[in-house]
This record gives structure tokens, C-alpha cells and sequence, in this order.
């Protein structure tokens, strides 16, 4: 049974206005409008400075199973360290993750995008709701829009789930996420328990502060004509604590903001790309960064990606810890998770880092 809570968090955090499906579009976008094409088309693409892919710069990589292992602790949280404050991004492996609960996840998110629009329309969402099949952060006939679709989900705790959102096509959807879902639900904490051991406080202070997620699966769809003049996911840093992204095919498209340029990254086999989100960042006072990346298009293949969002419950302040603070200055006020989350859903546009912002004290 749906429970009163689950029913009512979507209106509480609000929609966004209802846009053409963009996989639709890219089905037809040789015989689109102009004006259709022209809301989709980014002219600060054309002098961003992209950093080519065989820079030798690369993102940290986490041997999770070293963390786990005493003899072999010490080490790699020392590169989790350097991670988390030089990067606020890094690839995870022997996460624990089983093998079969993400192929599974895969083949039905595959499965559920080969469906014709009128059965993923299914779960679209419906004025005033956050969750469901479309887009997020539209405010307006006029603004730019992103080059993809997504589907988006509350996961965990269980009883925040509103099924009416999840598609009951194809028949395994509901079963490969909810497995996927609570797998990633351990490694988040997990992590985020030796973050704080990093900064001297004690493991589940973050880790268990982050009691909520949610899940944002991208379909971003190729575009021959224009895809270098549009983006599929505009530049911003995460509004929760901490996401773990899995690649669901092996497209390229994401890139983060490094020494100001963009850095291409594409997952190692079987990785989760892992990264500090706003949260964390205000969390920790500063000491971890979230840091702003972007999602740009494929010219002849479909990218799907999945990102699972963990934040602090909605009964949990955001603001700097007192343990890490200690006798020093916080840089940032203290809201309780549902203001802070009515003010990240208010935002008109995704860009920038605008919760740092929003919250800082000296801004």
C-alpha cells in the first residue's frame, strides 16, 4: 500500500512544465521545424574549451575491496583522501555490487527505452509531480532545453517508493531496481562511513545522516545534425551527497570541469563513477568539493546512463558539521533537508554549483 508520505513528497517538492519527448524528436530530426531544433541548440558549445580525450590527466580510481582489507586500508583511503578534496570525483571498483543485479538493471533499461512512446508515456509525469518519465528543471516556453529524457524515482527507504511511477514494462523493471537500488544503497553508506573516517569523525556521522535516494535514469538520444551544438545535460554539481553513476552503454558523454576545461570520462568496465555532490560539500564545510559536469551527445548512438542520488533524510539538517567545524568559522547556513531540497527543485535551470551558493554565509 502507497503510504501517505510517499503519496504526497512529489507535490511537496513540486514539477516542471511538459516538453516534447526527445526521443521522439531525434526519431524525426530531419524533418523538424527549425524552431522546434532551435531551443535545443547551445551557442556557448561553440567556444567551450574541451580537453581532448587522450589527456593524460585521469580521475582517481578506488579499489573498494583495499578498503575493506586492514592490511591494505591505510593506502587507498589515503587516495580517497586526495579524491575527495583535489577531484570531488573517482571511479569505484570491486564495489560489491553482484554482477547480475547491474546486468539485469541494464537489460531492462534497454528494454524499457525500445518500447514505443505511448507504453514508457505510461509513467510520464503528471502536473505537479516530480517523479516519473519526462524532464526536470523547465520553467519556461522560451529557455534552452537539454537533448535528452529522463525517468526519475524516489528508491530508498522503501516505504517513500510511489509504484505508479515505476513501469511495469518490461515485467522485470520493478525487481532489477529495487535489487539495484539496495545495492547501492550499502556501497553509498559504506563509502560515505570511510569519508568521515578520513576527516578524523566518527564513520556514521555522514553515513547515516544520508537516509534518502532517488534515481535519475538519462536517455540521451544521437543526434547527426547538431550534436556538437547541443548538450544533453547542462553544466551543474549534484544537489545531494553523494551519486554513484552507472554507464548502462559503453557511449561516451560525461564530462567534469577540471582547471577550467572539460575532461572527458569513460567508465572502466564494471566501475561506478563516484561524486561529491552539494551536500557533502556543505556537510563537510568545504573540505569536499562537488564539482560541475556536463553530458554532451553522440553524432550515432544512444547513451543511457543511470544515477543513483544519496541525500540526507528529509527529518536531517545540511549545514556544516560541528565535529568538523570544531573552534573554526562555518563557511555555510544550516537548513533542514526538506527546505533545502524545496530550494534545489525551485531552481528555474540546472547549472553551476547553485546550492553552494545559495548557502553560503559570505557569499
Amino acid at each position: 500500500m502507497e503510504t501517505t508520505e510517499a503519496n504526497e513528497r512529489p507535490k511537496i517538492l513540486g514539477g516542471c512544465m511538459k516538453t516534447r519527448n526527445v526521443q521522439a524528436l531525434a526519431a524525426d530530426h530531419n524533418t523538424l521545424p527549425a524552431d522546434i531544433l532551435e531551443r535545443y541548440i547551445r551557442p556557448e558549445m561553440a567556444v567551450d574549451d574541451v580537453l581532448l580525450e587522450n589527456n593524460s590527466e585521469e580521475i582517481p580510481v578506488i579499489d573498494m575491496s583495499r578498503l575493506m582489507d586492514e592490511v591494505s586500508r591505510d593506502e587507498e583511503a589515503s587516495k580517497l583522501k586526495f579524491a575527495c578534496e583535489d577531484w570531488g570525483f573517482f571511479q569505484l571498483v570491486n564495489h560489491g555490487v553482484p554482477e547480475k543485479v547491474i546486468d539485469e538493471l541494464k537489460e531492462d533499461l534497454m528494454r524499457f527505452y525500445d518500447l514505443p512512446l505511448e507504453k514508457r508515456e505510461e509513467v510520464a509525469q503528471l502536473p505537479g509531480d516530480l517523479e516519473g518519465y519526462g524532464q526536470a528543471f523547465i520553467a519556461s516556453e522560451e529557455q534552452k532545453l537539454d537533448w535528452a529524457d529522463m525517468l526519475y524515482l524516489f528508491t530508498q527507504p522503501p516505504h517513500f517508493r510511489n509504484y505508479k511511477h515505476w513501469p511495469s514494462q518490461p515485467p522485470s523493471f520493478r525487481d532489477s531496481l529495487e535489487n539495484y537500488s539496495n545495492a547501492t544503497q550499502k556501497v553509498a553508506r559504506c563509502i560515505l562511513g570511510f569519508m568521515a573516517t578520513i576527516l578524523g569523525i566518527k564513520h556514521e556521522t555522514i553515513s547515516e545522516i544520508h537516509e534518502s535516494q532517488s534515481v535519475r535514469i538519462n536517455y540521451y538520444p544521437p543526434c547527426a545534425n547538431g550534436h556538437d551544438k547541443m548538450i544533453g545535460l547542462s553544466p551543474h554539481s549534484d544537489g545531494c551527497g553523494l551519486t554513484l553513476l552507472l554507464q548502462v552503454n559503453p557511449v561516451s558523454g560525461l564530462q567534469i570541469s577540471r582547471n577550467g576545461k572539460w575532461l572527458p570520462i569513460m567508465p572502466l568496465p564494471g566501475a561506478l563513477i563516484v561524486n561529491i555532490g552539494d551536500a557533502l560539500e556543505i556537510l563537510t564545510n568545504g573540505r569536499y568539493k562537488s564539482i560541475e559536469h556536463r553530458a554532451v551527445i553522440n553524432a550515432k548512438e544512444e547513451r543511457i546512463s543511470i544515477a543513483a542520488l544519496h541525500a540526507p533524510g528529509f527529518e536531517k539538517t545540511v549545514g556544516p558539521l560541528a565535529e568538523i567545524v570544531g573552534e573554526g568559522t562555518p563557511l555555510f547556513k544550516s537548513v533542514t533537508m526538506i527546505e533545502y531540497a524545496k530550494l534545489f527543485f525551485s531552481q528555474k535551470q540546472l547549472y553551476g554549483k547553485k546550492m553552494v551558493e545559495l548557502l553560503k554565509l559570505n557569499p
